[in-house]
């Protein structure tokens, strides 16, 4: 039985003292309001999460996890942060293969799998994130391109490391642009998404792969979303960033 995710991505906002309030925020929302079985990550800007850590440590309710972190275990990377320095801190989660990591800072599929393959060393569970541009989406290669980045990223895991691995499909020309796929592109994406890792793996592991969708999810399109067969939840940008918003989308999943 897959399970339904809704992941805060922060990205990089807030700083310390107003990342450890909106934390508190949230961690106190989920308490009083969520009854659901769904899971629920917050993954902060790296100055965030030692912090972030000793508050999760007090809900078993909120996860935390990372942005990005660097494929080596350790060594002369001023500036990067490694998958085990990540995982001493209490955190579960990290985000790999934003478009933004791919587009800003020129992460190919193969560095990601570089990634992956530290994350699940560390038992970090990846958030791996896939999908295309306006361009690629316009003359229609979108699938091509998905169906790329799943083998080059993902496909060289064997069955039991792939099923700690959760997928985040975002669409590029929705995020931050206030754009959003309509819930029938959208789950068209989800639901190919879905068969490619059957074709790969098989129908069990399929079934189980827990898929987000990231693109402008806010609380007013969230229950149309997440309504769809093959969309289990989302990795959330901007509206994770008010405690009110982020905790609507949560409750979709209140059952």
């Amino acid at each position: 039985m897959r399970k339904n995710i809704v992941a805060g991505n922060w990205k990089m906002n807030l700083n310390y003292e107003e990342g450890v309030s909106l934390f508190s925020e949230i961690v106190n929302m989920v308490k009083d309001e969520v009854i659901g079985t769904q899971e629920i990550v917050v993954c902060s800007p790296a100055i965030h999460l030692s912090s972030l850590g000793k508050l999760a440590s007090t809900s078993s309710n909120v996860a935390i996890g990372a942005q990005n972190i660097h494929q080596a275990e350790s060594g002369a990377y001023t500036g990067e942060i490694s998958a085990s320095q990540v995982k001493s801190i209490g955190a579960s989660h990290v985000i790999l293969g934003h478009s933004e990591r791919r587009a800003y800072f020129g992460e190919t599929d193969e560095l990601l799998s570089e990634k992956v393959n530290a994350a699940l060393k560390c038992n970090l569970v990846p958030i791996f994130c896939i999908g295309e541009t306006k361009d690629e989406r316009e003359s229609e290669r979108f699938f091509d391109v998905i169906q790329a980045q799943l083998e080059k990223g993902l496909f060289h895991l064997s069955n039991e490391e792939f099923a700690k691995v959760v997928l985040a499909y975002e669409p590029v020309w929705a995020i931050g642009t206030g754009l959003t796929a309509s819930p029938e592109q959208a789950q068209e994406v989800h639901a190919f998404i879905r068969e490619t890792v059957a074709n790969q793996y098989s129908p069990e592991i399929a079934d189980n792969t827990t898929i987000l969708y990231g693109g402008s999810c806010n609380p007013s399109n969230a229950g149309t979303l997440f309504s769809q067969p093959d969309i289990d939840g989302g990795l959330i940008g901007g509206a994770s960033l008010k405690s009110r918003d982020f905790l609507e989308i949560v409750k979709v999943f209140n059952t």
